[in-house]
């Protein structure tokens, strides 16, 4: 019987994979296809592109400790190596139509590294609502008249809501009471939000750094006229709105038409969409290549096995 449900779930596990490469390559191959038809003149400089790349790889690694932030404010310990394996794999749950995902593959994968039930699927919503707050306060600060203010308010409400159910002791009880976990949780400590919500806004900015590096790196002109805190507000916007938009897997067209939109003052129609499309194809292939890069340098370590004490 044993053997039988191993075997049942390394079948699950490999259709669920299979599921993941199939959309991914879908995404990967339309935006592909997309980008290289352009009529827009490009001269690609590899230099700038690398540095969009480790930008982007920088922005993952810090996601990655506000997560665990979030987490050490209820005192689970996970190592980072398996954070980051359990962070960058659940990522690309986000191609797959619905986006419930990824945050049912952060809850079941983060309890199979150890951390208790209720702890690691109050983690997957506070890390959600701390990045829609941190993009939301970017976006303000960046880019204030780029969309409606009613939007902005709405969405800050959501997750500022979120959190305070989480952080308010009694609300957060009776709210664990209604599924049987009252004696088990605990409210989120505010100092592991302050920590994660820096963290996260600092990995927005370098996700906007990412996104103003590719701008010389494919060589459109009109570069000069896009600052670098525009670039940040405009991509944590499209970002934010594509993650909002539950038919959208991946964000795809919802977070493109945000970008065109916005950027077409600075870089002309055809820039706009070319920067729009070569950050998705970018963004794409970091994140196939991030959970690789990470299991080819962690491997199985016996402090990356479980929870680290």
């Amino acid at each position: 019987m044993a053997n039988r449900h191993r075997w049942l779930v390394w079948l699950a596990q490999l259709v669920i994979a299979g599921v993941v490469v199939a959309m991914v390559w879908r995404t990967f191959a339309a935006n592909w296809r997309e980008f290289t038809s352009l009529h827009v003149a490009l001269a690609p400089k590899p230099g700038w592109i690398a540095l969009s790349v480790l930008a982007v790889l920088a922005t993952y690694a810090i996601q990655i400790e506000s997560w665990r932030r979030i987490l050490a404010g209820w005192g689970q310990r996970l190592a980072y190596g398996r954070a980051a394996r359990i962070w960058l794999l659940v990522n690309l749950g986000r191609y797959i139509p619905g986006k419930v995902w990824s945050v049912a593959g952060l809850i079941v994968l983060a309890q199979r590294a150890g951390v208790e039930s209720w702890a690691a699927g109050a983690s997957a919503f506070a890390i959600q609502a701390v990045g829609i707050g941190t993009a939301v306060a970017l976006v303000a600060l960046a880019i204030p008249g780029a969309t409606s203010p009613l939007r902005l308010v709405v969405a800050a409400l959501i997750a500022v809501g979120t959190i305070g159910i989480l952080a308010w002791d009694r609300v957060a009880r009776r709210l664990a009471a209604l599924v049987g976990r009252a004696e088990q949780f605990r409210a989120l400590p505010l100092a592991a939000v302050a920590e994660s919500a820096t963290l996260t806004f600092a990995s927005w900015v370098t996700y906007g750094v990412a996104f103003w590096l590719l701008v010389p790196g494919l060589g459109l002109t009109g570069g000069g006229h896009l600052s670098l805190p525009t670039a940040a507000g405009v991509f944590a916007l499209g970002y934010i709105l594509g993650l909002l938009a539950l038919f959208a897997p991946g964000g795809v067209v919802v977070r493109e038409v945000t970008f065109i939109g916005l950027l077409t003052p600075a870089l002309g129609s055809g820039g706009a969409v070319a920067l729009s499309v070569g950050s998705r194809v970018l963004l794409t292939l970091t994140e196939v290549a991030a959970p690789l890069i990470v299991l080819l340098i962690t491997g199985k370590t016996k402090e990356d096995a479980g929870v680290r004490t």
